[in-house]
């Protein structure tokens, strides 16, 4: 079999690279835990300071609903066109997104590097091939045929001198490349490869992240509202304040709608005044 071209020089040097490519991806998952850290700070201060008015406004608008629905229906039912609104969403708390968990690396190959050996002779391939293949050995009559058949093929091989095929079904049957080839230098390339192209896409993970955590809305606003405080003003109790307003104003509507009769043009003056603030239902 075709000995792999990596020498130890070569090894060591692309294993040098996998080890700087790691130590950047650690720097770029800091830089996403620190920041991810600072906003989801923020977020819990925006929660505790704003969360309880957006619920109550939410309970507001969800009792102005339920009314809006009893006047639409006992206008209809009296022959009137009445509008109806439509349902109110429930305000989303903002969440922070989180890294997801990386993969851990494929195992590296026994040896620690490149190991080169005595390849063994050809006879030995093939004691080691009898070995790893006799049919005795399948645990049922489909992997007895198999067998079979990869025996005939080591025959043949040996036969012919076909060291190439002999080490081939070796390889393929789970033996040890150091055992096979007198080196495990396939394994070594492969485990660089495999190892290499999962470092890879970690680093565009994390920094597809990192983006996502630098553009997101609530990193956006803890930089204004940074930024306004450091000049001395207090935008959470303007925002506290104009919750506070609407509020107000829901409880002021809830209190008029609520004793609204289902005849008068008040009532539908008061669901148009709703539709145009929340939009019209398809119903």
């Amino acid at each position: 079999m075709r000995r792999p071209v990596l020498t130890r020089h070569e090894f060591e040097r692309r294993r040098q690279q996998l080890a700087d490519l790691q130590r950047y991806v650690a720097e770029q998952e800091q830089s996403f835990h620190l920041l991810h850290a600072s906003l989801q700070a923020f977020v819990d201060r925006y929660i505790a300071l704003l969360g309880p008015l957006y619920l109550e406004l939410d309970a507001l608008e969800s009792q102005l609903h339920a009314a809006s629905l009893y006047l639409a229906e006992a206008l209809r039912r009296n022959g009137l066109e009445a509008p109806l609104p439509t349902p109110p969403r429930a305000t989303a708390l903002p969440q922070v997104p989180r890294l997801p968990e990386s993969a851990p690396l494929p195992r590296q190959p026994e040896g620690g590097g490149v190991v080169e050996i005595e390849p063994p002779s050809l006879k030995q391939l093939y004691r080691r091939a009898a070995m790893r293949l006799h049919p005795d050995l399948a645990p049922n009559e489909a992997q007895r045929r198999q067998r079979e058949q990869a025996m005939m093929d080591a025959n043949k091989a040996y036969a012919e001198g076909n060291r190439f095929l002999l080490e081939k079904l070796l390889l393929e049957a789970g033996e040890d490349p150091l055992k096979v080839t007198g080196s495990n230098g396939d394994a070594v390339l492969e485990w660089l490869r495999r190892s290499e192209l999962a470092v890879q896409g970690r680093l565009r993970v994390v920094q597809a992240h990192l983006i996502s955590l630098q553009a997101h809305p609530m990193h956006q606003l803890m930089q204004a509202i940074e930024g306004a405080e450091g000049r001395g003003l207090a935008p959470f109790e303007i925002m506290q304040s104009r919750l506070r307003t609407q509020i107000s104003q829901r409880r002021q509507e809830l209190y008029i709608g609520q004793r609204l009769q289902p005849e008068s043009d008040l009532a539908v003056a008061f669901l148009t005044q709703r539709v145009e603030r929340l939009g019209a239902s398809a119903c």
